[in-house]
């Protein structure tokens, strides 16, 4: 718990943010009652470059950051009572794409917080199932949460915030919400938000009005649309004491005070799959304007779209039972294709999920990687083909760099990017199209090109031990000069008996050199490293083979 608080003290230092606090008399807290309205206004701050899609203002804005060049952002972790499957892992991935753009295209430093549930219903029960303790099973699926995520290379966030490590500041937050008029205590121990008191505030991110009629509820609420703060405890459930009794958090207000707990009132970015958008994200931004008692809590509210079965209308879930879990998945295929999988399509669209769409990705991924192999053979002159044009080549690249950037300013659109790398490598490809292949003897130039990389390294690393000071004699002669036992001239003996044992090598690395130069293969002997090159075809090109001794 002193750890995660450090850290989220850290990272708050780390935006320049200092947490905000909820205090205060009612009537001093409602410094903006007379603004309420749904309308988003836009931030104050630094402009990115980058136009994003706002589930608060429904359109497209400039995305403008507090602090310039560093993005404050809060990521809606997972409820850990199971595996994880590939329904959060599309959208784990396309926001770690988004991430990734953030930072290497647009030079934005990006301090991300994400929230673990690590007490819940859904906990509980699976924790009885298996006759564990709550808090132990939660561990076990963190973990392994986090191990799907390094395996899909999703970059970890700046800091984890648990749920059970943050009670007390869970606490004082509904505290404040009550103090100040929006929520109330009923006299079985449970805390909910009175959604009606906030008026036409509520429904920011939908168009739910809180004056709809209820349906009828069997609960100690006032109304229906109204949603726990803070739970009563059932017998034999985990409980922390509370000032309404024993109970626990209800869902919503964990990322509210996590998030708040770290950035304060000032918070550049959220974002969660799309159905998170209601009633989760609606109802934190609801307490947390109440909390900090402040207009607009949230900026900007990203949503990922939901990944689909093929064939199915239906989200991939594991209440519908319809999931392939991360392990699953990636024992038939990779990670690279995955994220490829995600980068066609816009993130915040929903996508289809089948074999078909998984071997369309793995095939755009070979086309880049077959490519890139003809242009490297090409730059050896390994490859014998028409002159290139290079000029409208760099013309070529220079548009693409242009339209990639412009369209991952535009909603961090990837599929308009994947497409004109695409079209750049078939243009590449139609100018490499009249290749003759050089032969030899029915192998391709790229294999003997790898055979000979393979060979140089081998030699080089011969060649290393042949020449090097042995460890035992080199401890040796430092010892001598330390007055140890042995002379030097001991010394000297042992070290000429084993070049005289090694020479038989060097003459073997000598002779293959002089071998493969009657095939017009030469290779150069360097201090570090050995390189060879080719002369065929009027294009000499040197391969570097590194080797370590």
């Amino acid at each position: 718990m002193t750890m995660l608080r450090g850290a989220a003290a850290a990272v708050a230092r780390r935006c320049g943010l200092r947490a905000g606090s909820g205090g205060g008399k009612v009537a001093a807290r409602r410094c903006c009652s007379a603004a309420r309205r749904r309308e988003w206004v836009p931030p104050v701050g630094r402009d990115s470059g980058i136009m994003a899609y706002n589930s608060r203002s429904r359109t497209k804005e400039p995305l403008v950051l507090a602090k310039d060049r560093v993005a404050t952002w809060y990521s809606c972790g997972p409820t850990v009572y199971d595996h994880a499957h590939l329904g959060h892992a599309c959208s784990y991935v396309r926001f770690d794409i988004i991430r990734r753009i953030m930072t290497k295209f647009f030079g934005i430093e990006v301090i991300m917080v994400m929230g673990i549930t690590d007490i819940d219903d859904k906990i509980i029960k699976r924790a009885n199932e298996m006759n564990m303790s709550p808090v132990a099973l939660a561990r076990i699926y963190e973990e392994d949460f986090k191990q799907d995520m390094a395996a899909l290379k999703v970059l970890p966030p700046t800091a984890y915030m648990r749920v059970t490590e943050n009670i007390p500041q869970i606490i004082s937050f509904i505290e404040t919400v009550i103090a100040n008029g929006q929520a109330y205590a009923t006299s079985q121990g449970n805390v909910y938000f009175d959604v009606k008191s906030w008026g036409k505030r509520y429904g920011v991110l939908t168009t739910i009005s809180p004056d709809t009629p209820d349906e009828a509820v069997n609960t100690d609420k006032r109304h229906g649309k109204d949603f726990a703060l803070w739970k009563a405890a059932k017998p034999q459930e985990l409980s922390w004491t509370s000032p309404w009794g024993k109970g626990r958090p209800g869902w919503h207000i964990e990322c509210s005070t996590i998030s708040s707990a770290v950035f304060g009132k000032q918070l550049d970015i959220h974002t969660g799959g799309i159905d998170l958008a209601f009633p989760h994200h609606e109802n934190e931004i609801a307490q947390c304007e109440v909390y900090h008692q402040c207009e607009q809590w949230g900026n900007y509210f990203l949503h990922s779209g939901h990944l689909h079965v093929k064939g199915s209308q239906e989200k991939m879930s594991k209440s519908l039972k319809n999931y392939v879990t991360v392990k699953d998945f990636l024992k038939k295929f990779s990670s690279d294709q995955f994220r490829m999988y995600c980068l066609r399509s816009r993130y915040s669209s929903a996508v289809e999920f089948s074999d078909e769409s998984m071997d369309d990705a793995k095939n755009l991924l070979q086309a880049i990687s077959s490519f890139i192999k003809d242009a490297n053979a090409y730059i050896k002159g390994q490859l014998i083909c028409d002159p290139v044009r290079e000029d409208i080549l760099w013309e070529r690249l220079a548009s693409t760099k242009v339209t990639v950037k412009a369209s991952f300013a535009d909603d961090f659109d990837t599929s308009r990017a994947v497409a004109a790398i695409m079209d750049l490598i078939h243009h590449g490809n139609r100018q490499l199209k009249a290749v003759t292949k050089v032969a030899v003897k029915g192998d391709s130039s790229a294999v003997l090109s790898n055979v000979i990389d393979e060979l140089v390294q081998f030699r080089t690393k011969v060649r290393h031990y042949a020449l090097a000071l042995p460890e035992a004699a080199e401890t040796a002669l430092v010892e001598g000069d330390a007055g140890a036992k042995g002379s030097k001239r001991e010394e000297k003996e042992k070290r000429q008996q084993l070049m005289g044992e090694r020479r038989p090598l060097l003459e073997a690395c000598d002779s293959l050199r002089e071998n493969l130069a009657a095939f017009g293969i030469h290779i150069k002997d360097r201090a570090a490293v050995s390189t060879w090159e080719m002369a065929e075809g009027g294009g000499q090109a040197e391969q570097q083979a590194q080797g370590k001794s």
